[in-house]
């Protein structure tokens, strides 16, 4: 069996059931970071950006490339409910690489960290030589003795709620799909400039995401019971929230258009709320009888697991909209393929 045929939620299972466990980790793989520490006060968390599958040099410049290899790493750790402290950056390259490039991409991994986690900042890492650009960022933070705030907190009766941009990713990463390739399929730089115009909220939210990273401390302050970083897609990754859990989450298209369909000039469709992914914004899920923090909108409701909707496949369902079983659709490394990608 091949990594493409299994998925990626299959293959990690069956790496993690060949990994001992650590005895200075309080909390191991299976939520946005580990927990460390003999007081269990600091998280860390590791992700890889690689040329190709997932960004292109013809859309991002290097300073988009440095903010989004923060930003994507900040709201891992504000996912916990901890204040990102520290990213450490290992970048290989190729041997004609310019100077300058790195220089850019230094340059938006230090602004993202200022703009958006005043406080944090790169600390080290290594570069190397590679192919093509390869980029691996461990993010670490730290609870200041809060508890962590996992994928397995959500409890029946809690309400469902996000904070940041939902759906704009998505549609941005279609746009550029759309109108900036060449005609052999690959990536352009002709026509970014155009889309950048026409189309910013999508074309930023994609290339330039701007986590609400600071947010990540205050759900962990309001009481939320179980929290996650959005990067899959909201259908995927609360999936992932509700089988950790042993829950199931039930969306309401009217919260969803209500809350997020008016992102931009075009507007947002509930499918690409549902299924676009890279959206780096809060899951969190929340005690009803809690006033929900500022930055957070209800877009749902946890309910108990059982007994169906089923889903396609005759599983007992996690997710459902408006109460009919869904099917959950996004970013899969092994699966989903894009125009020029291996």
């Amino acid at each position: 069996m091949t990594v493409g045929e299994l998925g990626e939620s299959g293959v990690l299972a069956r790496v993690l059931a060949r990994l001992s466990e650590s005895s200075s980790a309080t909390l191991g793989p299976g939520d946005d970071c580990a927990v460390l520490g003999h007081d269990g006060d600091i998280v860390v968390t590791t992700d890889t950006m690689i040329e190709g599958p997932d960004f292109r040099l013809a859309w991002h410049d290097g300073f988009e490339l440095g903010w989004k290899l923060a930003a994507t790493n900040l709201s891992d750790v504000a996912a916990m409910g901890a204040r990102p402290t520290a990213l450490t950056v290992a970048l290989a390259v190729p041997r004609d690489t310019p100077v300058a490039l790195l220089e850019r991409i230094a340059e938006g991994l230090d602004s993202a960290c200022r703009t958006l986690s005043p406080g944090s900042g790169v600390v080290g890492g290594d570069l190397g030589r590679a192919p093509v650009i390869t980029a691996a960022v461990t993010a670490i933070g730290d609870l200041e003795g809060r508890r962590p705030i996992t994928r397995s907190g959500a409890r029946a009766g809690d309400i469902v709620a996000y904070a940041g941009e939902l759906g704009l990713a998505g549609l941005g990463l279609s746009l550029l799909f759309s109108n900036a390739v060449a005609p052999d399929g690959t990536a352009s730089a002709e026509g970014v400039a155009e889309l950048w115009a026409a189309h910013p909220e999508a074309i930023a939210a994609q290339l330039a995401p701007a986590p609400p990273i600071p947010l990540g401390v205050i759900a962990a302050q309001g009481g939320a019971t179980a929290m996650m970083d959005v990067s899959d897609s909201l259908s995927i990754d609360s999936e992932r929230l509700a089988r950790a859990s042993g829950v199931r989450v039930d969306f309401s298209t009217a919260l969803l258009e209500q809350g997020f369909g008016d992102q931009s000039a075009a507007g947002v469709p509930v499918d690409a709320m549902l299924h676009g992914g890279e959206d780096h914004g809060l899951l969190a899920t929340f005690p009803a009888s809690a006033p929900l923090p500022v930055g957070f909108t209800r877009i749902g409701d946890v309910l108990p697991a059982g007994p169906p909707p089923a889903s396609a496949e005759g599983e007992a369902g996690r997710l459902s909209l408006d109460g009919a079983a869904l099917t959950a659709r996004g970013w899969d490394p092994y699966t989903v393929q894009y125009p020029g990608s291996a």
